[in-house]
C-alpha cells in the first residue's frame, strides 16, 4: 500500500498582509482540493485508505476555508472600525465660531426688526 503525505496547514510561512494570507491559504485550498482529485483516482490504495485520507483532506480543506473566512471577517470589522473613527473625527472637530457667531447675530437682528 502507498502512503500519501497529508498536507500541513501552516501560516508561519504565509506572508503578513491579510490579501497576501488569503492568496497563500487559496493556493493551499487549491493544492488540496486537486489531492483529493488524485486519490479519488489512485489505484494503489485500498478502500479504507482512500476513505481515511480523503477524510483527512477534508478535514484540512475546511480548516483553510475557515482561516481564510476568519481573515475575511477581521478585515471587515478593521474596516468598520476605520470608519467609526472617521465619523467620530469629524463629530468632534470644532466649529468654525465665526459661522456660529454669525447666525447668533442674524438672529437677533431678525428679532428686532
Amino acid at each position: 500500500m502507498q502512503a500519501i503525505s497529508s498536507a500541513t496547514l501552516t501560516t508561519a510561512a504565509s506572508p503578513v498582509g491579510s490579501t497576501s494570507q488569503i492568496a497563500f491559504l487559496q493556493k493551499q485550498l487549491k493544492d488540496l482540493t486537486q489531492k483529493v482529485k488524485d486519490l479519488a483516482t489512485d489505484s494503489n490504495l485500498d478502500a479504507k485508505a482512500k476513505q481515511q485520507e480523503t477524510q483527512l483532506l477534508q478535514t484540512q480543506i475546511a480548516a483553510v476555508q475557515a482561516q481564510i473566512e476568519a481573515i475575511r471577517d477581521q478585515q471587515r470589522q478593521a474596516q468598520m472600525n476605520n470608519s467609526f473613527l472617521a465619523a467620530m473625527k469629524n463629530m468632534t472637530k470644532p466649529q468654525d465660531s465665526t459661522k456660529t457667531r454669525n447666525v447668533i447675530t442674524a438672529n437677533l437682528v431678525d428679532a428686532y426688526a
